[in-house]
């Protein structure tokens, strides 16, 4: 397997910093960025700093990427944290210098666009932390949810391999940042009905993937990708954004994975539950279920045509859904078919 750097653990009192690599969005709720920094003290034990573009929409991309690069290299920074994703973290990446990163490697947490940083520090051997961002999983409206912040813990904390399970319950419903109210406010749960199973060989590899659309951008790239030799062995996780991408943009990108011969080379693939409510898109149950369906029989119709023998794993509680898994990007998940159960390693 490709080698990954050791990166240590935290300890409560540690100060953290806190970044905006995507969109400026903690400067026009700043009321949210505000419950998710307390979150981080009260519920962690750990110390936020922001840095200048944190608050600033459409900062520059050389000023963003300077704001990475300084969380990086600060040695009082154990851990680097997004606030939110946004739609061109891609572009900001060839303003990162590499070498920076490389010489002060840390733990970095956030999802959907921050795919594309995932992607980056996962070339130079840094693992990272897909989930977790400030805005959304730490800024839960009235409590964090237990799950969320078992994951959260043990991603900070502690080390080894763990065992994950389906959470009972979940939401994709989103509740107005406009409105600081709703912030006193639950988001209603419906229950899960748990993780959808398909293969019954087991495999192990370093996880590697992200947001599908981010990963659409990337293979349009190309320069970012890893090498196939790279991909070999490892074990890809996939989720869908708050777009609510139909069902053949994931066969297109999965077919492509194909084409490269990625797909034969993954151990086992983990699907997020799909997020199938949005403002723009207010679905109802009956097309909620269609549409998670439709991606589910589309990942395995697609994957089937490479490989027939790999697990993969669907509605797996990663993604833009909640409650939220932190993924070990870069680190072994093993993945046991013959007993329908997943280990993640810390």
């Amino acid at each position: 397997m490709k080698p990954f750097v050791t990166l240590p653990k935290l300890t409560r009192g540690d100060q953290v910093a806190v970044i905006s690599p995507s969109a400026g969005l903690p400067g026009l709720f700043p009321w949210v960025q505000e419950l998710g920094l307390q979150r981080l003290r009260d519920v962690f034990g750990l110390e936020p700093l922001e840095y200048p573009t944190t608050r600033r929409m459409g900062a520059p991309l050389e000023a963003r990427a300077q704001d990475v690069m300084q969380a990086f290299a600060d040695p009082d920074n154990k851990a680097v944290f997004a606030s939110i994703g946004g739609n061109d973290q891609l572009r900001l990446l060839k303003h990162l210098d590499p070498a920076v990163l490389r010489a002060h490697p840390k733990p970095f947490f956030g999802f959907s666009d921050n795919t594309h940083l995932h992607t980056f520090l996962w070339k130079l051997g840094i693992p990272s932390y897909y989930g977790g961002a400030v805005m959304t999983q730490l800024a839960m409206p009235q409590q964090m949810h237990a799950y969320t912040v078992q994951s959260l813990a043990h991603a900070l904390f502690t080390s080894g391999e763990i065992e994950i399970f389906a959470s009972a319950t979940y939401t994709d419903e989103v509740l107005d940042w406009a409105d600081p109210a709703n912030l006193d406010r639950a988001r209603p749960v419906v229950a899960n009905e748990g993780w959808y199973w398909d293969g019954t060989a087991d495999g192990a590899g370093r996880l590697w993937g992200g947001c599908v659309e981010s990963l659409v951008a990337q293979v349009a790239a190309a320069k970012y990708l890893p090498s196939a030799a790279a991909l070999e062995g490892c074990v890809l996780y996939l989720e869908t954004s708050e777009s609510l991408p139909p069902a053949w943009v994931l066969d297109y990108l999965l077919t492509g994975f194909g084409e490269r011969g990625w797909l034969r080379g993954f151990q086992a693939i983990l699907v997020g539950r799909p997020k199938a409510w949005d403002f723009a898109q207010p679905l109802g149950p009956a097309q909620q279920a269609a549409y998670c369906q439709q991606q589910r029989a589309a990942v395995v119709q697609t994957v089937r045509a490479y490989n027939p023998h790999i697990p993969i794993v669907r509605n797996v509680d990663f993604g833009h859904t909640d409650p939220q898994l932190m993924l070990p990007s870069g680190q072994v998940a093993r993945v046991a078919g013959s007993e329908r159960r997943v280990f993640l390693t810390y």
